[in-house]
């Protein structure tokens, strides 16, 4: 069955960094645009940055544009997410999604989540 692993999530204190993971399994990984989302207590889900099959093509939400960078090895069946300069309002649990849909809406399958908080 498919399978969305997350891990690499914790504290970090502002202006540090860390890098997410997510394993895939159960599908044909390259076929699949890769996305990672991100919800906070309070807020509604918003999409982090996604990654095009070939990883040409990738998408970054205005909020994380020049701080985190989408990734993803094909070879691995991982899509990464490098997040640096973090801020306190990047604090949210993290989710990997993967489908084949456009931009506009997330995918068909979801990982579990990680939790990023970020605080001095």
């Amino acid at each position: 069955q498919v399978q969305l692993v997350e891990s690499g999530g914790g504290l970090v204190q502002p202006g540090g960094s860390l890098r997410l993971s997510c394993a895939a399994s159960g599908f044909t990984f390259s076929n699949y645009r890769m996305r990672w989302y991100r919800q906070a207590p309070g807020k509604e889900r918003e999409l982090v940055a996604g990654i095009t099959g070939t990883g040409v093509i990738t998408k970054y939400g205005d909020s994380v544009k020049g701080r985190f960078t989408i990734s993803r090895d094909n070879a691995k069946k991982t899509v990464y997410l490098q997040m640096n300069s973090l801020k306190p309002e990047d604090t949210a649990v993290y989710y990997c999604n993967a489908g084949t849909t456009d931009w506009s809406r997330p995918g068909l399958y979801w990982g579990q989540g990680t939790q990023v908080t970020v605080s001095s």
